[in-house]
Formats: C-alpha cells, sequence, structure tokens
C-alpha cells in the first residue's frame, strides 16, 4: 500500500496545535473536519516511507505532553491504515483546495483551476514531494506579506531560499518582480519548482540553483526564505550579506514560540522587522537590514 491515513480526534483547543504537529511529523496534507454535533477529527496523509509504529508514538507523547500543559485532550490512540492509489488521490485532492490569500492572490491545484479569478492573480501548484503550498500557514504567511510588499514596492530581482514547490517565487513573478532565483539543496524539489514554473508560464524568468545561501554571490532586493527556525539562525549572516541595503528579507516557518528567538539572531545581523503576519501558529516576517 503506497500511502497512510492517519485520523486523530480534536478539540477546538488542541486542533491548531494538532495540525501543525502533524506537519512537522512530515505529513503530505492535513485536512480538519467537523461535523455538526460530532466531535472534529485530523485526517493526515504520510508517504509510504513513514513507519505507522513511529507516527503512533510521536503522537501519543505528543498528546501527554498537551495534557501535561492543562489542555483537554481525547485520550484516544490515532488510527492508522493504508490507502490504496485511487481513494489516496481523492483524500489527497480534498487537502489542497482553491485558496484567495492576500489581498490579489489565488493559488489552485492543476485539477481545480476556477473559471473566475475575481480580479485576483492565479499561481498553479501541483503539491507532490516538495514543501510549499498555500494549505499551510507559514506558506499563507509569507504570501501575504510578499502581496502586501510588492504592491507598493518594484523589486528589479529576487531570491528564493528552499524554494520547495517554488510557490513563492512564483507568486513574485505573478504579481510583477522581473526576475527571481529559485535555490534548494533538493534536485526534485528545484525539478517541481521547474513544472510549477512552466505551468504558470513564468519559467524564463527563473532561475534555478542547487544549493544553499552560502553559495550565493551578490545581493538582491527581495530574498524570501520560507524555512525551520534554526535554518534562519545558521543563516543570519548569509541574509545580510545577500540583502541589499534598503531591501526586504521574507522569512516564513518560525512556530509563535520562536519568533523572539529568530527576531533576535537577524537583529545581531542589523535586521529589524517591518511587519508580521500569524496564521495557524505560525509567523512570517518582513524584515529591512541596517543601512
Amino acid at each position: 500500500m503506497p500511502f497512510w491515513e492517519l485520523s486523530l480526534p480534536a478539540s477546538p483547543e488542541t486542533s491548531e496545535a494538532l495540525t501543525n504537529f502533524l506537519w512537522e511529523l512530515g505529513a503530505l496534507g492535513v485536512i480538519d473536519e467537523e461535523a455538526d454535533g460530532a466531535s472534529a477529527r485530523l485526517r493526515a496523509f504520510f508517504a509510504e516511507t513513514a513507519l505507522p509504529e513511529a507516527l503512533a508514538r510521536a503522537i501519543h507523547d505528543y498528546v501527554v505532553a498537551l495534557a501535561a500543559l492543562g489542555f483537554t485532550v481525547a485520550a484516544v490512540e490515532p488510527t492508522i491504515t493504508p490507502l490504496v492509489a485511487d481513494v489516496w488521490a481523492d483524500a489527497w485532492r480534498q487537502s489542497f483546495p482553491v485558496r484567495a490569500v492576500g489581498r490579489r492572490l489565488l493559488v489552485a491545484p492543476p485539477w481545480d483551476i476556477p473559471v473566475s479569478l475575481d480580479g485576483r492573480r492565479l499561481v498553479v501548484v501541483e503539491p507532490r514531494r516538495a514543501f510549499g503550498t498555500s494549505n499551510h500557514g507559514s506558506t499563507q504567511g509569507c504570501l501575504t506579506l510578499l502581496d502586501a510588499f510588492l504592491d507598493s514596492h518594484r523589486p528589479s530581482h529576487g531570491v528564493d531560499v528552499g524554494t520547495g514547490t517554488g510557490i513563492l517565487a512564483i507568486a513574485a513573478l505573478v504579481l510583477g518582480v522581473p526576475e527571481m532565483t529559485a535555490l534548494d539543496i533538493d534536485p526534485d524539489a528545484l525539478r517541481e519548482a521547474r513544472e510549477n514554473a512552466e505551468r504558470n508560464g513564468v519559467a524564463e524568468r527563473l532561475r534555478f540553483s542547487l544549493g544553499g545561501p552560502e553559495g550565493l554571490h551578490g545581493s538582491a532586493p527581495l530574498l524570501l526564505a520560507n524555512l525551520l527556525a534554526s535554518a534562519h539562525v545558521g543563516f543570519a549572516a548569509h541574509y545580510r550579506r545577500l540583502v541589499a541595503s534598503g531591501g526586504s528579507l521574507i522569512a516564513g516557518g518560525l512556530l509563535t514560540e520562536e519568533e523572539l528567538a529568530v527576531l533576535g539572531a537577524l537583529a545581531v545581523h542589523g535586521f529589524r522587522a517591518l511587519d508580521r503576519a500569524e496564521l495557524d501558529g505560525w509567523v512570517s516576517l518582513r524584515l529591512t537590514p541596517a543601512r
């Protein structure tokens, strides 16, 4: 069986925390099902390489930790079942609805492109292995900040560090940035990003580079980085080198409790925060370096 479905009861008090934890465990998609008169359930989908026993143990330990913090949690172990390909395909598609983000963006999977855009700019992304869909709070936050920034600024070019599906770089191009560079250490992610760029008709304006920010030279007026908090701390010095004077860094992937630590690490290199978005417990920031 190629995929796993994990089902778990959740309360309004714990749904957000459990959803974030399932993403951290490597979920390919998470559905929050709420039915009238019934307890909410979370359905998460994992690749065939996931180990059901390890997932169950991790969920159990996390629920115990939530209970120790005073949260009301259901004392029920998660149900993990295999999915055949056709069932998986239907469940997978439920995880990625068309989503309006920010003031101008509309993100859609290729199987559900809306006829009417209501004046929004369309970004088509096919979710596969690489990270980066509008379904996740960190990506939504970065897109929201990017949309707001590009409403009043016109950077000549930009760089997307850890591009994943390429969604941030593609959105920047769709919103008017002339050229972008998509950077990732995973060649499969770059392959997916290129395919998504072609879907959106922006591949000729998007340059792809295999590696991390330490290998880049020069600076750009826009740097995008939707990464883990530890990566932001580790890359802070590179960010300062890569963001041009007066430019902007949009950094996502921070849990709320990690925000101050990342702000402190970036402040050491002269960055100050200009804007902030928080969605589903994930924080995204727009910062600029000291002149």
